[in-house]
């Protein structure tokens, strides 16, 4: 719990300017909360004229918004910020009660396996051989984490992930039959990765599949083997990434994208939900949007897709 001051002090620290509009508000803040359920304990965020006029008429102790909508207000429970969704996001971190810290009963967790500090492991789990997990950790019910995968600090791996997977390889003889190309890489995820439920990522086949510091992956996300995603990439559900591709930093691809073999899609890039990137394929363009199959600049994409009404 902490003080309007507290509360405003810790989130500059963490990164977002914020400035309380009082010393002390009226009474302690305890958690964040959505502004018709706000009560006296709660901080909530406005970041438009609407939302706010609401916030101030709800009972929150602490009300997060741009020095623009409250130039005029004299409201004690005001924290000023320019981006009041992250700093509520950031208040929810220090607010919320952390994760508990144990193992469960019920997970089967390898002896080889090497656990950090203040790590949580759900029911259900399965650590394999040789599996490294950093600090800070926290590994759903039913997640599956194969032998040699190893995990950074911070990580949060939700129910049902499998992580380390064989990838889809295969060498296929003159008579047609299939056999399995080896698949004795490494999984790699580096600190503060985070993977939504039910979503599968590949090791590598000889060498190794990479998630870079602080992306965040969305459920049912399928990355294959040899991938490297590189740092805060941000992938929304159902998209597949085909085996060799490269997500280069900061790109962000929307729901549904698919992206075939040795694709490289660049810094920054933004894939709309459903585009398609071919194999070999490279798509480069920072804070440019790519839309459609196969992806293309979203202006061509429009202008193209007005040319078919037309015909």
């Amino acid at each position: 719990m902490f003080d309007l001051s507290q509360l405003a002090a810790k989130i500059t620290a963490s990164g977002c300017p914020t400035f309380a509009s009082a010393d002390e508000g009226p009474g302690e803040i305890a958690r964040v909360s959505a502004i018709s359920k706000a009560t006296p304990d709660a901080v909530v965020f406005a970041s438009d004229e609407k939302t706010l006029e609401a916030a101030l008429l709800s009972a929150a102790g602490a009300i997060l918004t741009k020095p623009a909508l409250a130039a005029d207000i004299s409201d004690p429970r005001i924290v000023l910020t320019k981006d009041p969704r992250l700093a509520f996001s950031l208040a929810a971190q220090h607010l919320l009660a952390p994760a508990r810290t144990e193992i469960h009963s019920s997970a089967a967790v390898d002896e080889t396996a090497v656990i950090g500090k203040d790590v949580s492991i759900g029911p259900y789990a399965v650590i394999e051989a040789r599996v490294s997990i950093g600090d800070g950790c926290v590994i759903g019910p039913r997640v599956t984490i194969l032998a040699d995968t190893i995990l950074g600090e911070r990580c949060v791996i939700q129910s049902g992930a499998v992580l380390g997977s064989f990838g889809f390889g295969y060498a296929r003889s003159a008579s047609g039959a299939y056999t399995l190309f080896p698949q004795q890489g490494t999984l790699i995820l580096e600190d503060d990765v985070e993977v939504g439920a039910n979503s599968t990522i590949d090791r590598g086949a000889l060498e190794e599949t990479r998630i870079g510091q602080g992306t965040k992956i969305d459920n049912l996300v399928h990355i294959g083997h040899n991938c490297r995603i590189g740092k805060h990439v941000v992938i929304a559900a159902q998209t597949g990434i085909s085996g060799s591709s490269v997500v280069e930093d900061g790109a962000i691809l929307g729901g549904q994208v698919g992206i075939g073999e040795k694709a490289t899609v660049g810094p920054g890039v933004i894939l709309g939900g459903g585009a398609g990137v071919l194999s070999n394929k490279k798509l480069y363009g920072a804070n440019q949007v790519f839309w459609g199959r196969p992806a293309q600049p979203l202006k061509q994409y429009l202008r193209d897709l007005a040319r078919l009404r037309k015909d």
